[in-house]
């Protein structure tokens, strides 16, 4: 804020027209003062005529009134100014009025001079009383796109699991050699021949559509064969593509960024989840969230998509939970972000794996998700077929600058938090060996382990403490916990839902993490539409609880140190299972990394469709 020379020094009195608020104008009055201004604040609840016998005899050149309290509100305010123009102050000096119950226009029907109400900043107050004009864009909050991977190594720090991690990854890079599939020739076919400029200006390269169909199951190829689309989704009409280009217009002139964070530097991004099934919602939920502060979405695509070889085209709104992944939806929702938002595309579990990571790059994401050990285990995809197509994955990944976080949700299924984070490892370590930018991602939830184990009795802390303590004695790299967290903790009651998110969005900025996703408040339990207000919900108790703790910590017990080296214990003799396993492969249908007691259970979708290449 710029200092004031002598000449431009101004006198104002403050005013507190209440009978004990005058917390406001202090704040104003260190501004002022700050800015080389000469203040006099007098005490709360004088009578009127008192403050207008203080204005006749300090003479300052603007008097700020401030009334908090709504009652009577109007009458009070008249008469003050009529008292003022009786004493003849009215054009000897600036008459203004702010606080809760003010608005512009009531100031103005009043005949103050201005009015501030709810929200202005103690900076244009100084403007005003300087007067010049306010530059907003001055005290705008900035935003840049975050690097969630900046400043990690991804060396080992346990060197007995960095050799079994590296061991595993030279087994499966020597397993997949020679090996191709449908999803791996679609996702060259994707890379190599499919220009998307070309595709922006509409013309069709047939060459590429007719050698992809051929790889397509037949719903897909009949999308290229004949225009027909799945039969849960219809087109978006040419109005409803009209009313979108005009939504998003109005509201990206008006957005303004908007942060979560108090502590910039200590606190996680924040990323919610899309994947209402309408596109147009999709981008109307990911507008109203960067509104409130959230730094990043994630798209959720239908369960289906997974289990179908092949990506059908268009602008498509499906009539079930999942956004369908299609070059034009995936353009749109780009078109919808600012600049500042990063955006992952999901290809973590299914048939399409690969060219999931090739459309995410080309459409200009900036984060995918990929787990061979979940997507084989609890996704239903096969585990010889999803091994091979993961590795592809990767180095697609990696080709495209795209990091990848690898999400540990077969802890959902039952599968132990051990198990769960030994697969984690093992593709963050082919990560690391192929140029990629692995991020862990363990769950924050109340999983079927802990609920059978009683590891939650006493305190939602400890455990989830330790799988974050664990991780990071075993290698240096990001995390991100998901899932989202909290998951299983929230009930239908949207105070619960929202309190419980925010305490794990504390534990996790306590614990340092790089990255949350959060739910929003109706969005564990819904079966329906997700309402807008519940994103709300969430973001602003999240912000709440950062802003509670700060540069604070939520502390954790003993239990929390000791888990954690339980942890890393048997992470250690799972992964020395695997490696004297004939293959990752089969350590995944044996059960090694989670079994059918456990709720594992080796997928199905695309079994016996490797080939040689």
């Amino acid at each position: 804020m710029p200092v004031v020379t002598c000449l431009e020094r101004r006198k104002i009195l403050l005013v507190p027209l209440d009978p004990v608020h005058d917390i406001g104008l202090k704040m104003i009055r260190r501004g002022l003062d700050k800015a080389g201004h000469k203040t006099l604040l007098l005490p709360p609840d004088l009578p009127s005529e008192e403050i207008i016998s203080m204005m006749s005899k300090e003479q300052p050149d603007q008097v700020l009134i401030s009334r908090t309290l709504g009652y009577g509100v109007a009458e009070l305010l008249a008469r003050f100014a009529d008292l003022a123009d009786a004493a003849g102050l009215r054009d000897k000096m600036g008459l203004v009025i702010g606080g809760m119950a003010i608005r512009p226009e009531l100031a103005a029907e009043l005949g103050f001079d201005a009015g501030f109400g709810p929200g202005t900043s103690v900076e244009e107050v100084v403007a005003y009383v300087e007067g010049r004009p306010y530059q907003r864009d001055a005290n705008k909050v900035k935003k840049t796109k975050a690097d969630l991977t900046a400043n990690y190594t991804y060396q080992y720090r346990h060197n007995a699991i960095g050799e079994l991690l590296d061991r595993i990854a030279d087994g499966i890079l020597g397993w997949v050699q020679g090996k191709t599939s449908p999803a791996i020739q679609r996702s060259r076919l994707r890379d190599n021949l499919w220009d998307i400029e070309q595709w922006r200006l509409g013309n069709i390269n047939k060459d590429f559509t007719e050698a992809y169909s051929a790889l397509c199951d037949p719903i897909a190829e009949a999308y290229y064969r004949s225009g027909e689309v799945h039969p849960k989704t219809r087109q978006l009409r040419a109005e409803e593509i009209e009313r979108l280009e005009a939504y998003l217009t109005d509201t990206k002139s008006r957005m303004e960024p908007a942060k979560v964070q108090h502590w910039e530097e200590g606190q996680p991004k924040v990323f919610i989840q899309y994947g209402t099934g309408c596109p147009f919602m999709d981008i109307a939920h990911i507008k109203l969230s960067e509104a409130w502060g959230a730094d990043g979405v994630v798209h959720f695509d239908p369960s289906w998509g997974a289990r179908t070889e092949g990506f059908i085209g268009d602008f498509l709104t499906h009539q079930e939970d999942g956004s369908v992944i299609t070059p034009e939806n995936l353009s749109w929702t780009k078109a919808g972000l600012e600049e500042y938002t990063l955006w992952q595309v999901r290809a973590h579990r299914g048939l399409n794996t690969p060219e999931t990571v090739v459309l995410a790059g080309k459409l200009g994401a900036d984060l995918t998700k990929i787990n061979i050990a979940y997507g084989s285990l609890a996704a239903g995809t096969d585990p010889a077929r999803l091994t091979v197509d993961g590795v592809e994955s990767i180095k697609m990944a990696a080709k495209y600058n795209l990091p990848f976080d690898v999400v540990t949700n077969e802890e959902l299924a039952g599968v132990p938090a051990h198990k769960a984070f030994a697969g984690m490892l093992i593709v963050a370590a082919l990560g690391r060996k192929l140029g990629g930018r692995p991020i862990l991602q363990p769950l924050f939830c109340y999983s079927p382990e802990v609920m059978i184990s009683g590891q939650m009795e006493q305190n939602y802390i400890d455990f989830n403490a330790a799988k974050i303590k664990a991780l990071r004695k075993i290698m240096d790299a990001p995390i991100w916990p998901g899932a989202p967290i909290g998951f299983l903790t929230q009930t239908e009651d949207r105070v619960q839902s929202s309190m419980t998110t925010s305490l794990h969005a504390a534990l996790a900025a306590s614990l340092r993490v790089d990255a949350i996703s959060i739910a929003s408040s109706d969005e564990a339990y819904s079966g329906g539409p997700i309402v807008a207000a519940s994103r709300l919900d969430t973001l602003t108790a999240v912000k709440e609880g950062f802003r509670f703790f700060g540069e604070g910590r939520v502390e954790a017990t003993s239990m929390a140190d000791r888990w954690a080296d339980e942890m890393v214990q048997n992470i250690e003799k799972v992964l020395k299972d695997v490696a004297d396993a004939p293959s990752f492969v089969d350590a995944l249908y044996n059960g090694i990394l989670g079994s059918k007691e456990e709720g594992a259970y080796p997928g199905r979708g695309g079994r016996d469709t490797i080939q040689v290449e």
